[in-house]
């Protein structure tokens, strides 16, 4: 078995153990999403790239509604498992599982019918192709809501390589087929979307025979796969606020789009190419999140609440090493970085000057994450919602339109980059208060 014990040990070899592969899956992650660009941008053009980038925030909004609420179902196993409650851990996996197949099929079906309405609605430049991409894209929803399920039920175990491995398996087709659908066969951004949905596919299959090969483990088996109610009950107690708290951050990002698309084509293509750059900077400290998220969780479940700061306090000074290192790179290259995506003279200035300033709030995602996963682990999802309502909703939208107004695109720009530092002081004052003490598992 692959699981690991993360309430004993040394805290920070614990963590990077546990937090490398999810690092590799990041990633991996970030290759394929990437890649839809630079195929993109090198055999459909910038009309391409923003086309993808603006139906993939809409699938990116759904996929954090799936990945909120599963996180709810993860904090649930993470103590249980460290309670060494195997029952009530396995009707949770069962419950969790049902709920999610079917959740993927009502996405996949809501964004086939309505994906021309709702990409009108956010302003999409290039419409016909964003919304062939949306469409098509669709039809992977369940593979997607199925697979961030059975990751959960692996990463509340300790078991963070298999996702990796199936992650691998995701990146490697969706870069094979991105090349033969768009380079070969030139199909454009509908090649994109069916090598995405064929890649999320493959992923879902390698993980769910894992886990189904892992019974004693995870207790999942067609003919058992039941739904408890009062476990799902518990799922949702955790699982919505933190979905709310996922959707918020997707939807304050859809607000940067619109605002962005009024500059037009080449501002929606910069900021397309900027956000897959960003991304793969935060993968650390997004690792880090959820290593020490299960960790707290585990430690929680256990009663080891000393331990449980420890892992927040050596995480922080990780994170922060981190992101320092690699705003410092980026600054240097920007221009060398964004040139893979092979962009016109127009997109280029524009992606070099908004990537130079977004990359310095780097230092606050790694303050406030880090400071998030003991709220997380603790079970205290609400928390996380209004830290999240304060710095993507009343911080976030609220500067992007002022500066906007007053500054431009330039404005939109800084405002995404200051937005997580007022999340910091609250993390910072929720670790301090010590609430967190009251184990999810005691009061259920």
């Amino acid at each position: 078995m692959r699981q690991m014990d993360l309430t004993e040990g040394v805290i920070w070899k614990k963590l990077l153990v546990y937090a490398w592969p999810v690092v590799l899956s990041s990633l991996l992650q970030s290759a394929y999403a990437i890649t839809d660009l630079v195929v993109a941008g090198w055999f459909v053009g910038k009309d391409g790239i923003s086309a993808i980038n603006n139906a993939s925030q809409v699938t990116f909004l759904m996929t954090q509604v799936i990945i909120g609420l599963t996180t709810g179902g993860n904090i649930l196993m993470g103590q249980y498992y460290g309670s060494r409650d195997g029952v009530n851990r396995i009707k949770t996996n069962r419950t969790l599982f049902l709920f999610s197949v079917s959740a993927g099929g009502v996405v996949c079906v809501l964004l086939a019918l309505f994906s021309q309405p709702i990409l009108m609605a956010i302003r999409a430049p290039a419409l016909a192709q964003a919304e062939a991409y949306l469409q098509i894209c669709a039809l992977g929803m369940i593979p997607v809501f199925g697979y961030n399920a059975l990751a959960a039920m692996l990463r509340s175990v300790g078991n963070s390589k298999q996702p990796f491995y199936c992650v691998a398996v995701t990146a490697g087709c969706n870069i094979a087929l991105d090349i033969l659908f768009m380079g070969l066969f030139h199909w454009g951004v509908r090649g994109a979307a069916l090598a995405t949905v064929l890649a999320q596919t493959a992923s879902f299959v390698v993980c769910h025979v894992y886990v189904f090969r892992q019974r004693d483990l995870f207790g999942l088996a067609w003919r058992q796969i039941t739904f408890d109610r009062e476990k799902m009950r518990q799922i949702l107690k955790l699982g919505i606020p933190s979905a709310i708290q996922m959707t918020v951050v997707g939807f304050s990002w859809l607000v940067m789009t619109v605002l962005i698309n009024d500059y037009g084509v080449e501002a929606s293509a910069a900021s397309g190419i900027c956000a897959k750059v960003k991304d793969v900077a935060l993968m650390f400290t997004l690792a880090l999140y959820t290593a020490a998220t299960t960790m707290i969780a585990q430690c929680l479940g256990a009663k080891k609440y000393d331990r449980a700061s420890r892992v927040v306090h050596i995480a922080m000074r990780i994170a922060l090493g981190v992101s320092v290192g690699l705003i410092v790179l980026i600054e240097l290259l920007a221009p060398q970085i964004l040139a893979l995506f092979r962009p016109d003279e127009a997109t280029m200035a524009l992606a070099v000057q908004n990537l130079r300033i977004e990359i310095l709030g780097q230092v606050f995602y790694a303050s406030f994450m880090v400071y998030n996963a003991l709220p997380m682990g603790a079970g205290n999802t609400v928390f996380v919602l209004a830290s999240s309502l304060l710095n993507c909703i009343v911080v976030r939208v609220v500067l992007a339109v002022l500066f906007n107004h007053f500054f431009g695109l330039v404005g939109i720009f800084w405002a995404c980059a200051i937005a997580p530092a007022s999340s910091v002081p609250l993390g910072y004052l929720y670790e301090r208060s010590g609430v967190w003490r009251k184990t999810l598992t005691e009061g259920s």
